[in-house]
């Protein structure tokens, strides 16, 4: 295990947040909070607008067993500001701002030129976070234009990479159909011309995306999905892929579940993925994706057992999730946001736990890697998660990684407190 470095860290929880939770007592609260939401709606001949506002407190530790990088340290601040147009005739705009502080810059974040200390990717930049506007003029479509959160299924393909201070956005064209009298049909079909990234950079790509889901029953959703990325840059062109694959998921958050009765229920997954070479990409290369998931609930708690494979083949030559929501999947020390040239497979185990009316969520995970034939082991990692939500504005999490090496990386511990309030 890492042995820790003491240093002392001032953690500053956003003001507003703090003295609410403290100060603030259950009816003022309530007044207090319910200002805020008239303040930031208006409404025009009938038609809502809103005033978004999003601040996320932050301190991040990472703490990486190698001589050469310190100790990271990072607090940081970000805010998003956005303005929702009514809707005029179908037509609606936002925009919106993005913009993360860093109060203590004790990290590598990418773009500071801080190498000797461990990575934490979350730059002190600014950008123009969202910029779109959407059609509803068609029956059960909505068409939506310019850079835009995209997000399908689990986010294991394309995402907003949400849990980083700056997300991914795209600029993009994006068509949703949904088709209620087809058992809750949904179309996605989609352009992407440009990514911009979660270190506030810009990458050019062509990519076609195709997702479509398909409600059966009470049993889950049946989703199949093709994704065309093409990256036109020289220092990308390894990224491009063609990906396919079929999923079948009854599960997407604590509390879905196939009912058996009022205290227990089942989960499960079943997904298979081919990527091959595409476009631009240099190397041919061909490899699959297996995902199978089963669990069960029982009153407030959820259990599941697990295995994701991505093959590998050699360098370049793996399947890979370049606009993936990565940081969720193997383990949230981050040591696998880019598949190992041999692959791996990733068997876990998780149990979540809601109380106080689903207020307080708490969760724990064991994870063991190897190479996608089992034979190289990697290392295993344990993670555990408290998050508490106060009303559905407020909350404060406190987060926790470490990965035990073996055969791959290094021994990493990752630590995390934040605060978040949002209207």
């Amino acid at each position: 295990m890492p042995k820790l470095q003491h240093q002392s860290v001032s953690i500053y929880l956003p003001a507003a947040l703090l003295s609410f939770l403290q100060f603030s007592g259950p009816a003022s609260a309530v007044s207090v909070t319910q200002s805020v939401e008239d303040a930031l709606n208006f409404y025009h001949y009938g038609n809502n607008g809103a005033i978004k506002f999003d601040l996320n407190y932050r301190w991040e530790n990472v703490n990486q067993d190698q001589g050469k990088q310190h100790t990271a340290n990072g607090n940081t601040a970000r805010l998003r500001l956005g303005l929702l147009s009514p809707k005029f005739y179908g037509v609606q705009g936002y925009a919106e701002y993005e913009g993360n502080l860093a109060m203590q810059e004790d990290y590598n974040s990418t773009r500071n030129g801080n190498t000797g200390y461990s990575t934490i990717a979350d730059p002190d930049r600014s950008e123009l976070n969202q910029l779109w506007i959407s059609y509803e003029g068609i029956p059960d479509t909505v068409v939506k234009g310019g850079r835009q959160r995209i997000k399908f299924d689990d986010d294991r393909f394309i995402g907003n990479v949400g849990w980083r201070q700056m997300e991914m956005t795209y600029d993009s064209v994006l068509i949703t159909h949904t088709n209620q009298q087809l058992f809750g049909l949904v179309v996605n079909v989609g352009y992407i011309g440009n990514i911009q990234s979660i270190t506030a950079t810009t990458e050019n790509i062509e990519a076609p995306i195709l997702n479509i889901s398909y409600k059966v029953g009470d049993y889950g959703n049946a989703v199949a999905y093709g994704y065309w990325l093409d990256y036109t840059e020289k220092e990308n062109f390894e990224k491009s892929s063609q990906t396919y694959g079929l999923r079948f998921t009854n599960y997407q958050k604590p509390g879905d579940t196939y009912k058996i009765n009022e205290d227990y229920g089942l989960v499960y997954t079943a997904e298979w993925g081919n990527q091959q070479d595409y476009g631009h990409g240099v190397t041919q290369y061909q490899a699959d994706r297996f995902n199978f998931m089963g669990g069960f609930t029982a009153f407030n708690y959820t259990f599941q057992g697990a295995v994701e494979q991505l093959n590998g083949f050699g360098v370049n030559k793996t399947f890979d999730t370049p606009l993936g929501t990565n940081h969720a999947f193997q383990g949230w020390a981050d040591l696998f946001l880019i598949t190992p040239k041999d692959g791996i497979r990733d068997v876990f185990g998780s149990v979540t736990g809601m109380f106080m009316q689903g207020t307080l969520i708490a969760t724990a995970v064991y994870h063991d890697f190897t190479d996608d034939t089992g034979g190289l082991h990697y290392g295993q990692e344990i993670n555990a998660q408290v998050l508490k939500k106060f009303g559905k504005h407020y909350s404060v999490l406190a987060k926790y990684a470490y990965y035990d090496a073996d055969q791959f990386g290094t021994d990493t511990q990752k630590i995390w407190l934040q605060g978040n309030v949002s209207f």
